[in-house]
């Protein structure tokens, strides 16, 4: 069953998916915090990552279901193998340990909790031995331990066994069983790991119904039978969605129903799926957290980092004190087994450039001087009065914030400097949000530095783009513009193209 072999790189593409799982993943979880318990909401009611709700999250602020996913994934971006009981065990202290202090822990996972460590001398944390053996004697007690707890968190094993669909099965069955003995919690576990795997490795949503070959045979009628229904019905409509079933129902209702936007479209981008899938799967209402994670994590399997609003990334925070550039590196060293690319990212310190030679270039916008157009360097001393910042390369952990700036304030676009429309598929969208970016921060009053390496190709197509918003004129007319003061500038032929197009 192997598609992916272990010793294999991702394509650009592929980083770009894995970096959207659990981005997308806890995007939906913090979208949908505010709604939870909440009826359903007209198609024309705005979805807005604004907090709130039963517990008052903070806007972008995810919830348990993210929580416990990056307890999973803080093991596998290690390189361990989650089928072994070791790593295993990691996961359970992980998971105890948050749940000591956590605001929300859904009901049955802390019944389980509270089992095992009350049968564990003082002192001790639970191993996920024990903690197996809790959730079989409440399945026992009570033969209803079939909720959605399980399914929320599963998308980090996907991720670390691209390689290896049994084992993914394998690893995907253990983890549910830790808190959700009900076999159905599994089996959603498996579909919807499958779907992750198979999105992330061939962009398509394929993989969830082609994953039903992995269940027993007496299984895969009903699951078939499943997602037919939530093809056929409304989100809403599947209102248990505390149950795992309907969770996993109402995630795919939401985005099998929600139409992918057409490339003709003028205002909308085909990657604009995952963002209306992500308010469709709210609008369906009650379990609205947890069933836009869900969605987020195979959305964000299928589109990627790249499709993912800056405006979400800039708010989105979470336990243990994270950020959505935290879950993209959890994300991808998952995927690649815990192993960063040869400049060391997404894991290291500081990316290195200092083979470019032009990376100090520092100019002022020509239309607005309240914009800095820079390359990487600048940010080892930021143009004064600077206090917000939008990267259009890759950073080290110790590079974001920009000293003085703060981490809401510091934005990171995922695109690629090339004219190779495959690594950057999603480049219109991607270019826009990127613009879209600059003009939000300056409405709100903060002084930018916009940079890419040497501020050669990216940084002044997206300075082209902004001069366009405020200007109303031609991108390619505002490109002139901004190589008069970029006189060394030369945008790649697929970002020119793209200013054409404007």
């Amino acid at each position: 069953m192997a598609l992916f072999s272990r010793g294999a790189s991702l394509t650009t593409a592929q980083s770009d998916r894995a970096a959207g799982v659990l981005l997308a993943m806890a995007c939906g979880d913090a979208l949908g915090a505010g709604y939870e318990f909440g009826p359903p909401l007209a198609a024309d009611v705005p979805v807005l990552m604004a907090g709130g709700g039963a517990f008052g999250w903070a806007p972008g602020e995810w919830t348990d279901d993210t929580s416990m996913a990056v307890g999973i994934a803080e093991v596998s971006a290690e390189g361990a193998d989650l089928r072994t009981a070791a790593a295993q065990d990691r996961v359970a202290a992980r998971w105890v340990g948050w749940g000591e202090r956590a605001k929300d822990v859904g009901v049955q996972t802390r019944r389980v909790f509270a089992t095992a460590t009350a049968a564990n001398p003082a002192g001790t944390k639970p191993t996920a031995a024990d903690l197996r053996s809790a959730a079989e004697q409440l399945h026992r007690r009570t033969e209803r331990t079939g909720g959605n707890g399980s399914l929320m968190r599963t998308a980090p094993v996907a991720l670390a066994f691209l390689h290896d669909a049994d084992g993914l099965v394998e690893a995907a069955t253990a983890l549910s069983a830790l808190t959700h003995a009900d076999p159905e919690a599994g089996e959603a576990c498996v579909l919807w790991c499958l779907a992750i795997r198979h999105a992330v490795l061939h962009g398509t949503f394929d993989g969830l119904r082609q994953g039903l070959a992995l269940l027993p045979v007496e299984r895969r009628v009903v699951w078939a039978e499943r997602l037919d229904a939530a093809e056929e019905r409304e989100p809403s409509s599947f209102a248990h969605n505390g149950w795992v079933v309907e969770a996993l129902q109402g995630a795919w209702s939401a985005m099998s129903r929600t139409p992918v936007p057409e490339e003709s479209d003028s205002d909308l981008q085909p990657a604009d799926h995952l963002r209306l899938a992500l308010e469709a799967a709210v609008r369906g209402g009650h379990d609205t957290d947890t069933v836009a994670a869900i969605a987020g994590a195979l959305l964000g399997a299928k589109w990627g980092a790249s499709a993912v609003p800056a405006a979400w990334r800039r708010l989105l925070h979470g336990w243990p004190g994270l950020r959505g550039r935290d879950l993209v590196r959890l994300g991808v060293l998952s995927a690649q087994q815990g192993r960063p690319d040869r400049a060391g990212w997404p894991s290291a310190a500081v990316v290195d450039y200092g083979q470019w030679a032009e990376r100090h270039v520092l100019v002022q916008h020509p239309v607005d001087p309240q914009v800095w157009l820079s390359g990487v360097g600048a940010l080892e001393r930021l143009p004064e009065g600077v206090d917000a910042v939008v990267s259009l390369c890759r950073l080290g952990a110790d590079e974001v914030p920009a000293a003085g700036v703060a981490p809401a304030d510091h934005v990171e676009i995922w695109l690629i400097d090339s004219a190779d429309r495959a690594k950057n598929p999603h480049l219109s969208l991607v270019l826009q949000d990127a613009a879209a970016a600059v003009r939000q921060l300056r409405a709100e009053g903060r002084t930018v530095l916009l940079h890419c390496v040497q501020a050669h190709s990216r940084t002044p197509t997206v300075a082209a783009l902004y001069g366009a918003l405020l200007t109303g004129r031609p991108a390619l007319e505002c490109l002139e513009d901004v190589l008069r003061v970029l006189p060394l500038a030369h945008p790649n032929a697929a970002l020119r193209a793209e200013l054409a197009a404007r």
